[in-house]
């Protein structure tokens, strides 16, 4: 039927058109046509776009800023220019280097607590609806109080080394916590129903609670898994930059208080001193170090979906 109203529609003149479509290319046509780029060619020059481009504009600015600073003599006090950063950066570098340390390992152990108590938890709420309403609350609440306001509580009452490390935890927990439990509940319900229709998750010798207990169990194991991972990975790509956020907040606030030794600490004593050019040169150690762990995170969560998930596939096409 779709055929005939279509053949109906069609204008004078469509047949010869097609006829000349569907007809091989002439000699003349075949030489004039250009030829056919290389299959992989265009996929090279995008990565390679993707990779000069971010680094043209960066090295833009920085001629920019160092023209601007030396042509009208600004001086360091007030901005600095970017050679004198580096040669900062390369003088206070006993300095900085233990600083940095110090933030990475409170971002890292902050990031293992958060990915071990998210996932621990995302577990549990998708085999009891009962320990998710009574913990999912509390733990909205947890992610919505700025953690600014949570971090001279915790220096009150904990030690300063934990209390930085609890609110790096607090910043990258929820977002692992809510990805995980989405991809958890997000698995198809057809491949559930087929799970349970063949009696893949009910032994019949179990009694029937520990029966349903094994059959999610299962369920949990072989399509609630699989289908959670994507999620967990984006969530830890998210995670990965806020543990660093939370952490050089608690440094802010233990450097207030006269302590603390991480990056953000050396800004604070910098900005005290008015040694600007240490201050920008920590606050680049910061920025560089953000984007690490972010291409880190992206890394491995490449290397997990790339030979499975459409998020993935698409990008080697």
């Amino acid at each position: 039927m779709t055929d005939a109203r279509t053949a109906a529609d069609r204008p004078e003149g469509a047949e010869i058109w097609a006829a000349a479509a569907a007809a091989p290319p002439t000699a003349e046509a075949a030489k004039a046509a250009p030829a056919a780029s290389p299959p992989g060619e265009g996929r090279d020059l995008s990565r390679i776009l993707r990779v000069a481009l971010p680094l043209a504009v960066f090295a833009l600015v920085i001629w920019g800023w160092e023209t601007y600073v030396v042509a009208y003599e600004v001086p360091h006090y007030i901005l600095p220019a970017p050679t004198r950063i580096m040669e900062t950066m390369i003088e206070d570098w006993p300095i900085l280097f233990g600083s940095l340390l110090q933030t990475l390992r409170t971002t890292f152990l902050g990031l293992i607590l958060a990915v071990a108590g998210g996932v621990s938890l995302a577990v549990l709420l998708s085999l009891s609806r009962l320990i998710e309403y009574s913990l999912y609350p509390y733990a909205v609440v947890l992610q919505v109080t700025p953690v600014v306001a949570i971090s001279p509580l915790l220096l009150i009452y904990m030690p300063q080394e934990a209390a930085v490390l609890t609110c790096a935890w607090i910043v990258a927990f929820f977002p692992i916590l809510s990805n995980t439990t989405l991809g958890l509940q997000s698995v198809d319900r057809n491949l559930l129903e087929l799970f349970d229709l063949y009696g893949a998750t009910k032994p019949k010798w179990a009694p029937h609670w520990l029966g349903r207990f094994l059959s999610r169990v299962k369920a949990l194991w072989y399509l609630r898994r699989p289908a959670a991972l994507p999620f967990f990975l984006a969530g830890l790509k998210i995670a990965g930059g806020l543990a660093l956020i939370g952490a050089v907040v608690a440094e802010i606030a233990a450097g207030s208080a006269g302590a603390g030794s991480g990056l953000a600490y050396r800004i604070l004593e910098s900005q005290f001193r008015l040694n600007i050019p240490r201050l920008f040169a920590a606050l680049a150690l910061l920025s560089v170090t953000g984007v690490v762990i972010f291409l880190a995170m992206s890394g491995l969560s490449h290397m997990l979906l790339r030979r499975w998930h459409e998020s993935a596939l698409k990008q080697e096409r």
